[in-house]
């Protein structure tokens, strides 16, 4: 991949104090809970302190959904937002803010408040499929963070067809906008860069490119894999944002979320009836063949004969 020469690169753990420096970097995060770990802040802590750095997560709200669909969404109130964040960040230093679905157009509204006060700290904001809400409540959602957020963007992140959508709903060109068509819409918002994925190739194949609008920046091509899965894009921006905050220029930080989530995919599993979520813990486990490194050695003395109780608790 290109590594493009970016404001980004600049962010890094930079504290003269050697104690200081060896301490992992701190990422602030908007998102919503989602009790099925396949997306929101589940994903986005597993997927952060893969990376190595410490998430600073601030609850926006809260989804209710399985590993299938979204049935609903309950957003908190700003203040809340606003006293969650706000008191993170007069005692952490943070090196880089990532937002992902956060509910309302007034969440939104004090997360660029926030942004604004904190300008020297790069935003990396991802915008989920939002298909599954009333049209009512995604078009005042897409207009507010058009408005208010993409101006403090410093990279958005999202699917091909769901920026396509929203950032160029009028296209009328005989092909499909490439990455670039949408970078340069989302720059007249004020974005410097974008990372369009899930690109349709020929041969199963997608295409996963870091644009401006001047050029194309880099590109990962990967095979599309033979499965449904939750949680793709909020695994591969959280990644991007913690990698960013470590120190990485945007180019090489892309370049390694990218592998990540390609590699979380191959490890997908399905702890449910619904789609498969990624693996964001998959360099945990243990290689099969280490189980059987020394077959003499004798197993570890454990607890025999231990029973759970039922949870039979009488009211």
């Amino acid at each position: 991949m290109t590594t493009p020469s970016s404001p980004l690169s600049t962010v890094a753990l930079t504290d003269e104090d050697d104690a200081d420096a060896t301490r992992p970097a701190c990422v602030l995060v908007f998102n919503a809970n989602d009790p099925s770990g396949a997306a929101g802040l589940t994903a986005d802590i597993t997927a952060m302190t893969s990376v190595g750095v410490h998430p600073v997560a601030v609850v926006t709200g809260a989804y209710v959904r399985d590993t299938t669909e979204v049935a609903d969404h309950f957003s908190l109130d700003d203040e809340a937002v606003s006293e969650q964040a706000r008191m993170a960040l007069e005692d952490l230093s943070v090196q880089a803010i990532k937002v992902g679905f956060v509910g309302s157009p007034e969440n939104i509204a004090t997360i660029s408040e926030i942004a604004t006060d904190y300008e020297e700290i790069p935003v990396i904001a991802y915008m989920p499929n939002l298909s599954w809400w009333r049209e009512d409540l995604i078009d005042a959602y897409l207009d507010a963070f058009r408005e208010l957020l993409l101006p403090q963007t410093s990279v958005l992140v999202g699917n091909h067809s769901t920026l396509w959508r929203w950032l160029l709903p009028d296209w009328s060109g005989e092909r499909s906008p490439t990455a670039r068509d949408i970078a340069r819409a989302a720059s007249d918002m004020g974005v410097a860069y974008t990372l369009v994925t899930g690109i349709p190739l020929p041969e199963q194949r997608v295409d996963n490119v870091l644009a401006s609008p001047q050029t194309v920046l880099g590109s990962g091509q990967f095979e599309l894999f033979d499965a449904s899965f939750a949680g793709a894009g909020e695994t591969l921006s959280a990644a991007l944002t913690a990698l960013i905050a470590c120190g990485n220029d945007l180019g090489e930080a892309t370049a390694e979320a990218l592998a990540y989530l390609d590699r979380s995919l191959d490890a997908g599993f399905r702890p449910g009836m619904g789609h498969i979520v990624p693996d964001r813990m998959f360099w945990a486990h243990p290689d099969d063949d280490e189980d059987d490194d020394d077959p003499d050695t004798d197993p570890e003395p454990g607890v025999e004969g231990f029973v759970m109780p039922p949870h039979d608790t009488q009211h």
